[in-house]
């Protein structure tokens, strides 16, 4: 049978393609498909422009010819009317049109951009997510997104809407007349400089307001994760006062961003002002001297706010930009993060492995100078079980944690079958390898969906029972009122310890995995419960490679290798029996439980138990 990999989805757009170190032409990209919809929008809005300016040019002349006739003729009258009622139908229809298809293409880019992020965010290393924030994450996700979104359907359109209407009403005022043309501009230059000076302060604050709401993001997610623990320890006290430090800092960060914007609105509406009280200054002047008639002042005077509040309106949308391409450059960080190939192999493997492996001198380390795993050298024949004992600490969990590729080995060899594991696609190993952590997670859903989510197929009912059964845990199932459709809360937090950790053990075994890790799997139950989940993975693990770790001599005894770890290095290996009869830890570490086990026994005892 060949083997299957895990299969990858690559949109025609990747989130490689929206990545760029100039954000202006990293937005242009994000556009890809739905350009052509947005410049229709921004002709949709020049002709909108277009027919209001028409507009008060109508204006102008139905005034000088009311002043010049005295009574026109009503058929001149109708004239007019329908031309304004034509451009009032051409400018609203038009007006609508370009919001429109600003609108849909600000949806769908933001809808592919925050699919795209979620699934690069799935695709990243298990370096990466050690090291990142959740709480930032859901921030970069949500928010940061959502204010791409505004970027798209508000602020970049909306410097269209704007500028298109300036230029086109500019050159309607240098046709009427060229003085009141240049006249009518005086302010805009520092109207301009103004705003781009506002657009970096405001910039730097906002990005640091975003990092701090991150962090009180990160706060929060940690806080609600962890209630149990809070409550537990009585710690709500320290909870709210950490809470109340970070919400404080970002109260002082968005008090400084929301101070700039304080200090900008008047600034350029004094301008606005001022360059108005100039232009009707200048045009009335011309209009008492006979220079211009009153109906050309009027359409100017209608004009000059067509020109200079658009002016003063692009210098907030400009600041509102800012805030929208520091989001930009959150989301692109992450894009730029290399994601995980899961497919990328030298050895092509045809049908199972057979689980045989071979450490020589493997070595590993998390970053510079920070050596985890030192010189680990050991054979495991195919279907053999491999058990690790070791404090916390000690390397166990590194070291399985490299078999299914989550890390890759920096020194000695390790082979899986013969082949580099190095060789194999991550996906083609990771189907082949079951794991049960010491704390499982369990998913907001049903326990039947807990069950079966790492099948990878259509599993039947009499699948996901056999499987509950080999886990000791069909009969709680049962139990409860919705049986196999109850719904587990958050993190699984409406089943104890043990049920969850045997659903998770449940969801292993209906995988069928050849190679089978089991993360001190029965730590959390009770000893009756751990006999039958023991009982079951011994028919489980028959023909299986198995890697065990425990931290009860009990649980490592049936092993055909016990590696003895501590600080990275193994340093006792052998069988139960071959370990017992050295000095070591294995023998202080058993005779320390059997020592506690007897006394255990004897009180019970004397209790009646």
């Amino acid at each position: 049978m060949t083997a299957t990999t895990v299969p990858v989805t690559t949109p025609a757009y990747g989130p490689k393609d929206a990545v760029a170190e100039n954000r202006w032409v990293g937005l242009w990209r994000i556009m890809q498909g739905y350009r052509f919809t947005y410049l229709g929008a921004l002709v949709s809005i020049s002709i909108s422009a277009i027919a209001r300016m028409t507009t008060f040019l109508l204006l102008g002349d139905l005034v000088d010819r009311v002043l010049a006739q005295g009574h026109p003729e009503s058929s001149v009258l109708v004239t007019f009317a329908l031309g304004f009622v034509v451009l009032a139908a051409f400018e609203g229809s038009f007006t609508y049109l370009g919001n429109r298809m600003a609108a849909y293409s600000a949806e769908h880019i933001t809808l592919r951009l925050r699919t795209l992020l979620f699934d690069h965010l799935q695709r990243l290393s298990f370096m990466y997510h050690g090291k990142a924030k959740t709480g930032d994450l859901i921030q970069r996700v949500s928010s940061d997104v959502d204010a791409l979104r505004r970027v798209f359907s508000e602020q970049a359109i909306g410097i269209g809407r704007l500028m298109l209407p300036f230029i086109i009403n500019f050159i309607a005022i240098l046709a009427l007349n060229w003085q009141l043309g240049l006249i009518s501009v005086l302010m805009i230059p520092l109207i301009m400089l103004t705003s781009v000076y506002f657009f970096k302060k405001i910039s730097s604050r906002y990005e640091s307001f975003q990092e701090q709401e991150a962090v009180l993001s990160t706060t929060l997610q940690e806080n609600l994760a962890g209630v149990r623990v809070v409550k537990a320890f009585a710690r709500q006290e320290y909870e709210k006062a950490k809470f109340e430090k970070e919400n404080k800092e970002k109260y002082r960060r968005g008090k400084a961003l929301v101070q700039m914007h304080a200090y900008f609105w008047p600034t350029t509406d004094s301008m606005a002002w001022i360059q108005m009280l100039i232009g009707w200054g200048v045009g009335s002047s011309l209009a008492i001297n006979g220079t211009i008639s009153v109906g050309t002042f009027l359409a100017y005077s209608a004009l000059l706010t067509q020109i200079v509040w658009p002016i003063r309106n692009v210098g907030r949308l400009i600041v509102q930009l800012s805030m929208g391409l520091v989001s930009y450059h959150r989301v692109a960080e992450i894009f730029r993060e290399d994601v995980e190939p899961l497919t990328e192999g030298a050895y092509t493997p045809t049908g199972d492995v057979r689980g045989e492996f071979n450490f020589d001198h493997v070595g590993f380390t998390y970053e510079e100078d920070a050596q985890v795993l030192h010189d680990i050298t050991f054979h495991c024949e195919p279907g053999q079980i491999v058990a690790m004992l070791g404090s916390t600490g000690s390397g166990k969990t590194s070291l399985v944690n490299l078999l299914p590729r989550f890390y890759d080995y920096t020194s000695g060899s390790l082979t899986l079958d013969g082949v580099d594991l190095n060789s194999y696609p991550r996906g083609f190993l990771r189907q082949q390898i079951g794991i049960v952590e010491q704390e499982p997670f369990l998913f907001s859903r049903t326990i039947r969906e807990n069950i079966c989510y790492g099948a990878g197929r259509e599993v039947t009912d009499a699948e996901v029972e056999a499987a509950a059964q080999a886990a000791a845990v069909h009969d709680v199932v049962l139990s409860f009122p919705n049986g196999y459709n109850t719904l587990v809360g958050e993190k699984g937090v409406t089943l104890s310890g043990g049920q969850k950790q045997r659903v998770a053990l449940a969801r292993t075994l209906l995988k069928n995995p050849r190679i089978l890790i089991l993360d001190d799997s029965t730590s959390s139950v009770d000893t009756e419960t751990e006999g039958a989940i023991r009982e079951a993975l011994e028919q489980l693990m028959k023909n299986r490679t198995t890697f065990i770790i425990a931290h009860r001599v009990q649980s490592v005894m049936i092993a055909d290798v016990i590696l003895v770890m501590d600080k990275g290095r193994i340093v006792q290996k052998g069988t139960h029996d071959e370990l017992l009869a050295q000095e070591g830890i294995y023998r202080q570490i058993y005779n320390l439980q059997s020592r506690i086990e007897d006394e255990l026994e004897k009180e019970l005892s004397s209790v009646g138990l």
